[in-house]
């Protein structure tokens, strides 16, 4: 397990692999502002476990992955629809990041936009990808997913310039909007900002994402015409994006649905095997792709 540079989509990509080469390859597509190390590595190892070949990378605008140009402004990305680079673009650097890997399919989990993304690439490369986790994620439609006022406006807040203040940022940020129905771990969530800290933070490369995604269409449509086994998990208290996003994922896709009482914007250690379970799952059905 070491992290490694990949020219993918014209864009160059940090990532990184656990488990056996030779074992079922499965892409970990991470959210908004969020580097690959979001997904812990206690729960890549759990997933290698099961037989995968796990790979976890940074989008593009994260972490050690390259750090993309343009100013986004959020008001004409929500009304026009117009940002520096789209969830499209994220879709296709995951399909470029197979492809670098020499990976034909995959098994695909995203959470948050990281959800999008993977639903994105699920429309655009249908043959592509074996089956599908949406986690904690929503259809781009407007009416659903929506987040709490106070969700809402931490999304909008100051971005920090040290690593202090970035560290007590997150602390306040995952006490809002993480899962009430669980301890916070905050020594967990202290370790993940300051490794976050030091691997590169990007705050322009924050707004650029976010843009992507207020500016993205509904995939309601397109999600119906998909025939590839379906996972959505969401959790019940998640202030961020509302259950409803995650209900009409599941509806769209017809999918399993696992919501996850007590749960909020993030992945408590508690509910890691439940959610690695339902992976494992969804991936042993058979798939429809050729």
């Amino acid at each position: 397990m070491s992290e490694s540079m990949i020219e993918a989509n014209g864009v160059t990509l940090c990532h990184e692999t656990f488990g056996d080469p030779s074992g079922r390859p499965l892409l970990l597509i991470m959210g908004l502002a969020a580097p690959m190390i979001w997904w812990d590595d206690e729960f890549c190892e759990g997933l290698a476990a099961r037989g995968f070949r796990v790979i976890r990378f940074d989008n593009r605008d994260v972490g050690r992955s390259s750090r993309m140009a343009g100013r986004a402004n959020l008001p004409r990305a929500y009304l026009l629809r117009s940002a520096p680079y789209t969830i499209a673009d994220l879709a296709d650097d995951a399909a470029g990041l197979l492809d670098a890997l020499d990976i034909k399919q995959a098994h695909v989990a995203g959470a948050s936009m990281g959800g999008m993304i993977a639903q994105t690439l699920a429309i655009r490369r249908p043959e592509r990808v074996l089956s599908l986790t949406s986690i904690m994620s929503t259809t781009g439609n407007r009416l659903v997913g929506r987040p709490s006022p106070r969700a809402a406006a931490m999304m909008l807040a100051a971005q920090p310039r040290t690593r202090e203040e970035y560290v007590a940022l997150l602390l306040k940020t995952f006490r809002l909007i993480g899962s009430p129905g669980y301890p916070f771990d905050e020594d967990r969530m202290r370790e993940r900002a300051e490794r976050t800290f030091d691997r590169g933070v990007h705050p322009g490369g924050a707004i650029r994402q976010l843009a992507a995604i207020v500016s993205t269409r509904d995939r309601t449509s397109a999600l119906r015409r998909l025939d590839v086994p379906s996972l959505v998990v969401h959790g019940t208290q998640d202030p961020l994006v509302h259950v409803s996003g995650g209900r009409a994922t599941a509806r769209a896709l017809r999918a399993d649905l696992d919501v996850v009482p007590g749960m909020g914007h993030d992945l408590p250690r508690e509910a890691w095997p439940r959610v690695i379970d339902g992976i494992t799952r969804i991936a042993d059905r058979p798939a429809t792709n050729p």
